[in-house]
């Protein structure tokens, strides 16, 4: 017999050797196969080769119809890819036909929270809790997703059961000080970022360094910040957030020379970035650097037109006496921006310079009759008014 003629008989015959075997044996040998595919898919996923793994899911699919290894395996496959609508669509189908299936109801919740749709994947995460209250992977999944629709009890509630179940969980305690810091509430935040940083304070996450400086920075403690900002930058030198931290802290602490620094910085890795360019503006601006100042505000609107550049051009013209063109500049600013309190304190301190002292009065009423309230603007009129010093 030819080797054509023996390859061809092997593609008629194995596959038909089964009707040969009693059922049972039939089936042990479906099962098998069934057994190496999946571990063969699950496999290929975790070394990254998705299109194999899929090809293998979809083998076991041939074999035996809605199996449920193979619909999560494809989810999986297309969430790993993210094609998130996609794996809804296997994760669906499997608990379709295996209601309860706790890994196609994690895929699925995943796959929700990807898409932002935090409500859905909160849904799909408690009918798991049901079952099984305890599972702190699924509790601080559930606690993250009520934290990102900003429901601070129910999320605070989670992050709390899991301490109680795991002291100093990490996800726990990184979840706790996201949510109070969400929140404004920067002591408390602070209280469970320095937990996080006690665990292992010779090998700290970066993150945690930032976060434990932005917590200081928005206490205004400027001095107790900067430390967790410099370590973080000797472990990444070009982090934006430790070299925003520093900058911001030097300018709270009015060291307006330190900030530059830190500002030019950030600038060499984004020379385009607006914001930065105006706060560097106006770190040159403070220390009497006018015409480095101009020129970074002037690169700033050349971006595009930016309400504190301009305002910053506006106030290098009041420090340099220029107050009639300054409050031409300002009032065409309060056109564009009538709520920012900061244009009419300006203009009012421009007036008072020029020795028009109505207008600086009128200019301050005008704020305070759109309804608006500033403690900036009430103790300026208060002083313009009772003649007291400004």
């Amino acid at each position: 017999m030819s080797e054509t003629m023996e390859n061809l008989e092997d593609e008629i015959f194995s596959p038909a050797e089964t009707e040969f075997l009693s059922p049972e044996k039939a089936e042990d040998s479906v099962s098998n196969e069934i057994s190496e595919l999946s571990k063969k898919g699950y496999s290929l996923l975790k070394e990254n080769k998705i299109n194999e793994a899929k090809d293998a899911f979809n083998q076991i699919l041939a074999l035996e119809e809605n199996n449920n290894y193979a619909l999560v395996g494809l989810g999986d496959s297309e969430r790993k890819k993210g094609k998130f609508n996609e794996a809804i669509e296997f994760y669906s189908k499997c608990l379709a036909c295996h209601p309860g299936n706790n890994y196609a109801l994690f895929g699925l919740a995943d796959c929700y929270k990807a898409l932002n749709q935090y409500s859905k994947a909160i849904d799909i995460w408690e009918q798991y809790l049901v079952h099984d209250d305890r599972n702190i992977t699924v509790l601080t999944r559930v606690a993250d997703a009520y934290r990102k629709i900003r429901d601070f009890k129910k999320s605070k509630q989670l992050y709390l059961k899991v301490l109680d179940m795991e002291e100093n969980n990490a996800y726990a305690l990184i979840g706790l000080g996201h949510l109070h810091y969400d929140f404004k509430e920067y002591k408390d935040a602070l209280y469970y970022w320095l937990k996080m940083y006690e665990l292992n304070p010779d090998d700290v996450d970066i993150r945690v360094l930032t976060s434990l400086g932005n917590c200081h920075r928005k206490l205004k403690t400027f001095e107790k910040g900067l430390p967790y900002f410099e370590r973080a930058l000797e472990m990444d030198p070009k982090n934006f957030y430790a070299l925003f931290g520093l900058a911001d802290c030097y300018r709270g602490m009015n060291q307006q020379h330190c900030s530059i620094e830190y500002w030019n910085r950030i600038l060499e890795l984004d020379p385009n970035n607006k914001v930065i360019l105006t706060r560097a503006g106006d770190a040159y601006r403070n220390t009497g650097d006018y015409k480095t100042a101009a020129e970074y505000y002037n690169r700033a609107m050349d971006i595009d037109f930016d309400t504190y550049a301009a305002l910053g051009l506006a106030l290098i013209c009041k420090g340099e006496g220029n107050y009639t063109e300054a409050a031409e500049r300002l009032s065409r600013l309060i056109r564009d921006d009538p709520k920012n309190y900061r244009l009419y304190v300006a203009l009012a301190d421009c007036y008072i310079k020029l020795g028009q002292k109505q207008k600086a009065i009128e200019s301050l009423q005008a704020f305070q009759r759109q309804g608006l309230r500033s403690q900036a603007i009430n103790e300026m009129l208060d002083k313009i008014q009772n003649n007291k010093p400004l």
